[in-house]
Formats: structure tokens, C-alpha cells, sequence
């Protein structure tokens, strides 16, 4: 009797747990054996495979739709070519089958992407789609971004600066060695940045027009070292007043690329001073003979110069002699309407100026005229 009131009771306990473990897919009534962490952790990971898979599998309908309509294009395409280029009939007949079954395969495939979204929407919500990141950030001790400055704050914020610093900066770029560069980099940190660079290439650039090459080279040296300074301190997204120790600690180790690098861009950047210089040179000369030019303009808004270039040889050498009895002899035997026009443009352009006081311009031009034809003839006479 003992032994079979034991086994009722062994059986009752059996069951017991028995039922536990059969609801313990209920995460808040789990029985106290089982390692409730454990368990949490396979069923998260078991529904995020799932979630997995279901992604992907949205991700293979989408691209099997996208390449079925880019055969679907292409196909419309082609029939279309044929049809207007009068194919035959075999042959046009083939690419609207092509076409009207790529049709079919698009419905196909958009269905099945549709089903796979109305699956998506019946999905249950869970901890990981209900809650998404809103924020990931590691904070770094770099330079903030700053606002693009316009064209005019830049001119005005470059000249502020040079008016205050330009003696300083025109030391440095006097310096040949890195210690000494560094040293006065340190002393005046406010030196390392864009405005010191744009200088630097200014002053480069005046001292190739004067002819000064050799500070030139100096200068550019120096304008180089504060370029890299600069993009250091881009790629590193810092400060350039913090990292120029970093250059100068990277150039004096004498590694070999860094150097070549720095040689190359150095190299570089003299010939395009050169180039600039030149075209500043070519420039000026050309402002100047416009200004010349403006100068020498004869009272009828005419070039001496060019008209004399386009004179008759005959006649230029009347005016290189100061001949005037010679340039009667030439105009003796010119067309008279030629002989005028000439006289006219050496008139207008100051190169003859005539005693006679007509009024208005064509009277001047005859009186000029018919001055240097009675001249002639006053001499034939004589």
C-alpha cells in the first residue's frame, strides 16, 4: 500500500513538471530548471535567421522583377526597330513572342513581390522591429565644419589678415631650414593657415615678374611646406595650428616618398609660378602698347603707326625722308580718288598736318589735296 501511494505520488510529480516544460513556450511562466537567458537568447536568434531569410528572399524578387523588365524594355526595343526598319515577317514574329512573354514573366514576378509585402504587413511585431537605432556616434576631438565662406568674406578676411601679419609672413618665407620653419611656426601659430599660403603664392609670383628667381625658389619652397601643412591637416580633419609638428616630424625622418612627394609637387608648383609671371608679363606689355597706342591716336581717332604700315612704299618713303616735294611726285601719278583716301587717313592719324583752315572735313581734305597738287605745279612752272 506504501509503495503504491509513492508511485501515485511519483506519478503526480512526473505529470507536473511534464505540463512546465510543455507551456514553457510562454517567456514568463517558464519552469525553474531551464535556463530562462539561454532560451530567450536561441529564440532571438532563431527569429532574427528568420527575419534574415525573409529579407532576403524580398531582395531576390526585386532584382528577379527589375531584370525581367529590363529584358522586357529591351525586347519592346528590338520589335520596335524591326517593325519600323519592315523586317520580315519570321523575324518580327519571333521578337513579339519574346516581348508578349517577358509580359507574362513581369506579372509573375510582380505578384510574387506583392504577396511577399502582404506577408511582410501580417508579420508580428517583435523587439527588433519595433525598436531601431537612433543614434550611433563616437565623439573625436576634430575640427568642426564650418559654413562656406563667399568670395567676399575670403578677399576681406585675406586682407584684414595680411595687413596685420604680412611682415611675419614674409619672414618665413625667407627661412630655409625645417628647425628654424618649425620653431617660428611655433612662436606664431596664427601664420598656419589658408591666407599665409595665398600670399606666399602672390609674393612668388612678383618676384618671377622682377626677375628675381632665385628668392623665388626660396619662397616657393616655403609656400609648399605650408600647402602640405594644410592638407595634413584636411585629412586629418584637425586644426592645421595642431598637426604642422606632425609634418615637420614626417619630412626630417627622410622618408623617401614623403620627400619625393614633396619634391615633385614643389617642382610643380615653379613652373606654374613661371607660367603665371609670364602671362602677368604679357599682359602688362600689351596694357602698355594700348596705352602707347591711345598716346599716338592723331586727331581723327586713327593709329599713325598702322596707317603709315599701310601706306604705299613709295609714300612711306616720303614721310621716312620728310621729302615733300617727293610725296607730290608720288601723288602726281596716284589715282586721284586713292591719293585722297591716303591723305585722308594721314589727316585723321596726325601724320600730315595741313596749313589749310577749311571748314569741316572735306574741305580740309581737298584743300590738303589740292595744297600739295599746286605745289607740285608752282615747281613744274618754276
Amino acid at each position: 500500500m506504501v509503495l503504491l501511494r509513492l508511485g501515485w505520488r511519483m506519478s503526480r510529480i512526473d505529470y507536473s513538471v511534464w505540463d512546465h516544460i510543455e507551456v514553457s513556450d510562454d517567456e514568463d511562466d517558464t519552469h525553474p530548471n531551464i535556463d530562462t537567458p539561454s532560451l530567450f537568447r536561441w529564440r532571438h536568434q532563431a527569429r532574427v535567421e528568420r527575419m534574415e531569410e525573409f529579407n532576403k528572399k524580398g531582395e531576390e524578387l526585386s532584382k528577379g522583377l527589375n531584370d525581367c523588365r529590363r529584358k522586357l524594355a529591351e525586347a519592346q526595343k528590338k520589335t520596335q526597330v524591326l517593325s519600323s526598319a519592315g523586317s520580315c515577317d519570321a523575324e518580327l514574329s519571333k521578337a513579339q513572342a519574346e516581348e508578349k512573354k517577358l509580359k507574362k514573366e513581369e506579372r509573375e514576378w510582380q505578384k510574387k513581390v506583392e504577396d511577399h509585402n502582404r506577408e511582410e504587413k501580417k508579420m508580428p511585431w517583435n523587439v527588433d522591429t519595433l525598436s531601431k537605432e537612433g543614434f550611433s556616434k563616437s565623439i573625436v576631438n576634430v575640427k568642426p565644419d564650418t559654413a562656406e565662406e563667399t568670395e567676399e568674406e575670403k578677399e576681406q578676411k585675406h586682407k584684414t589678415f595680411v595687413e596685420k601679419y604680412e611682415k611675419q609672413i614674409k619672414h618665413f618665407g625667407m627661412l630655409r631650414r625645417w628647425d628654424d620653419s618649425q620653431k617660428y611656426l611655433s612662436d606664431n601659430p596664427h601664420l598656419v593657415c589658408e591666407e599665409t599660403a595665398n600670399y606666399l603664392v602672390i609674393m612668388c609670383i612678383d618676384l618671377e615678374v622682377e626677375e628675381k628667381h632665385a628668392l623665388m625658389e626660396q619662397v616657393a619652397h616655403q609656400t609648399i611646406v605650408m600647402q602640405f601643412i594644410l592638407e595634413l591637416a584636411k585629412s586629418l580633419k584637425v586644426d592645421p595650428r595642431g598637426c604642422f609638428r606632425q609634418f615637420f616630424a614626417k619630412i626630417k625622418t627622410a622618408d623617401q616618398q614623403y620627400q619625393d612627394a614633396f619634391n615633385d609637387e614643389l617642382e610643380s608648383f615653379k613652373e606654374r609660378v613661371r607660367g603665371r609671371a609670364k602671362i602677368r608679363i604679357e599682359k602688362a606689355m600689351k596694357e602698355y602698347e594700348e596705352e602707347e597706342r591711345q598716346k599716338r591716336i592723331g586727331p581723327g581717332g586713327l593709329d599713325p603707326v598702322e596707317v603709315y604700315e599701310s601706306l604705299p612704299a613709295e609714300m612711306q618713303k616720303c614721310f621716312d625722308e620728310k621729302d615733300i616735294q617727293m610725296l607730290q611726285d608720288v601723288i602726281s601719278k596716284m589715282d586721284p580718288t586713292e591719293a585722297k583716301a591716303h591723305m585722308k587717313r594721314c589727316i585723321d592719324s596726325g601724320l600730315w598736318v595741313p596749313n589749310s583752315k577749311g571748314d569741316g572735313e572735306e574741305k580740309e581734305e581737298e584743300a590738303t589735296y589740292e595744297e600739295v597738287k599746286q605745289e607740285q605745279e608752282e615747281t613744274k612752272k618754276e
